[in-house]
C-alpha cells in the first residue's frame, strides 16, 4: 500500500466513522417547552424534518403541539404518534394542532407516514 492509499483510506474510515455518530450515537437534549396555565404548548416546524425534534414535557399535564408544514413534500403529508393512536393531516402553509395528556414518564415517538421524518416527546 503506498501512502496515498493509506491516506484515503483513513479519511474513508473518519467519515464512515462521523456518519455511524451522527444518524446512530448523536442524543439530542430537546427543548423543554413552557408551561401556562397548566398548558404544555410548542410550535414544530416541518420542512424537511421536524424542527425541534425532540421535546421535553411533564407527564399528567396537556400538551399541544402545533405543527406547520412548510413544505409540499408528500412524506410530509401526516405526522402520526405512537400514543393512543393520534394522528393528524398536516396541510401545506397551514398549522394543525395535535393535544394530548400524557400519562406516564417515557418516550413517545412521532412519524410522518413512509417514517422517514422522526420526532419524539419525552415525558417526565
Amino acid at each position: 500500500m503506498t501512502i496515498t492509499e493509506i491516506v484515503i483510506n483513513g479519511i474513508g474510515l473518519g467519515l464512515i466513522g462521523l456518519i455511524v455518530w451522527y444518524f446512530w450515537l448523536y442524543r439530542r437534549e430537546g427543548i423543554q417547552i413552557g408551561e401556562t396555565d397548566g398548558l404544555q404548548e410548542a410550535t414544530i416546524n416541518v420542512k424537511g424534518g421536524y424542527n425541534p425534534d425532540v421535546i421535553v414535557v411533564k407527564r399528567d399535564k396537556p400538551v399541544r403541539l402545533h405543527f406547520n408544514r412548510q413544505e409540499s413534500s408528500l412524506c410530509s403529508e401526516m405526522v402520526i404518534f405512537d400514543y393512543e393512536n393520534i394522528s393528524a393531516r398536516l396541510p401545506e402553509g397551514q398549522t394543525v394542532t395535535v393535544e394530548f395528556t400524557p400519562q406516564k414518564a417515557g418516550e413517545i415517538g412521532f412519524q410522518c407516514q413512509m417514517g422517514m421524518l422522526r420526532g419524539k416527546v419525552i415525558v417526565q
